[in-house]
C-alpha cells in the first residue's frame, strides 16, 4: 500500500452487503482517482473476488484462518484470499480476536506469501506483543471508541504516540495506523500529526449518509498531510 493511507474496513454492515459493497468500493475507487490519495479497501469476504477484480484499489480481506488448504469445511486459508486477489488482511480485530499462536502463525504465512498484514492491538501492552511479530502494519483501535462518534485522536491521542513510540522501539519498519472513531479530515490530519502512517475505519464511510462526501473529506486530511 502506498502511504499516509486510509484503510475502509467494510465489516458485514447491510450497507455493504451485495450489490451495495460493489458500489461502496467503487466510489472508494473513485475518490482514490479524483484526490490521488491511497485508500485501500477491506470487503465483506463472499465479495473479495469480484471487487478486487472491479477496482484499482489494494483490497485486503477482514481475517483468514491460519490452515493449509484441504478438508476445511468453513475455513478461508490464506491461498484462498490471495487467489481472490487480496494484497494482504487484517488480522486480529477486535471483533474477531486470534489466539496469539495463531496470530503469529498468520503473520509469518503472510510474510512468507508476500502479503501485507495488518494487525489490530487494543492496548499499548497489545501493541508492543504484535509488534514483535514484525508484520507491516500494527493499528491501534480501542475497543470503547469503536463506532463511537469520537475519533481516538481526540479522546485518546496519548494512546496513539505511546503505540508509535513503543512499536517504532521494537521495529522502527512497522508502520503504526489508528482507528476508532475517525470520521473527518481533522482527524486523519491529527492521526498523522501523532506520528502514523494512515487511519482503519469503518462506519465513517460505510454508514455515512453519503460515502462519497466523507470519504472526499477524509482525503483532505491526507492531501495535506
Amino acid at each position: 500500500m502506498r502511504l499516509p493511507v486510509i484503510i475502509v474496513n467494510f465489516k458485514a454492515y447491510p450497507e455493504v452487503l451485495g450489490q451495495l459493497g460493489i458500489e461502496l468500493a467503487r466510489t472508494c475507487s473513485k475518490v482514490a482517482e479524483e484526490t490521488g490519495v491511497s485508500i485501500a479497501i477491506a470487503p465483506v469476504m463472499p465479495d473479495l473476488a469480484r471487487i478486487a477484480a472491479d477496482v484499482n484499489l489494494p483490497v485486503l480481506s477482514q481475517h483468514f484462518d491460519p490452515v493449509p488448504p484441504g478438508n476445511k469445511t468453513g475455513w478461508t486459508p490464506l491461498e484462498a484470499v490471495e487467489k481472490a486477489g487480496a494484497v494482504g488482511t487484517l488480522l486480529n480485530h477486535s471483533e474477531r480476536k486470534m489466539p496469539p499462536g495463531d496470530l503469529k502463525l498468520a503473520v509469518r504465512m503472510c510474510s512468507e506469501a508476500g502479503m501485507e498484514s495488518v494487525v489490530c492491538a487494543d492496548s499499548i501492552d497489545e501493541a508492543r506483543r504484535v509488534a514483535k511479530l514484525h508484520p507491516e502494519y500494527v493499528a491501534i483501535e480501542p475497543p470503547d471508541l469503536i463506532g463511537g462518534d469520537i475519533s481516538v485522536t481526540t479522546a485518546k491521542p496519548q494512546i496513539v504516540t505511546d503505540a508509535v513510540e513503543a512499536v517504532r522501539r521494537i521495529d522502527g519498519d512497522i508502520g503504526v495506523l489508528c482507528g476508532a472513531g475517525v470520521k473527518t479530515r481533522e482527524d486523519v490530519r491529527k492521526a498523522l500529526e501523532l506520528g502514523t502512517v494512515g487511519v482503519l475505519l469503518a462506519s465513517g464511510v460505510v454508514k455515512a449518509h453519503d460515502p462519497r462526501k466523507a470519504l472526499l473529506d477524509l482525503a483532505k486530511g491526507l492531501a495535506h498531510s
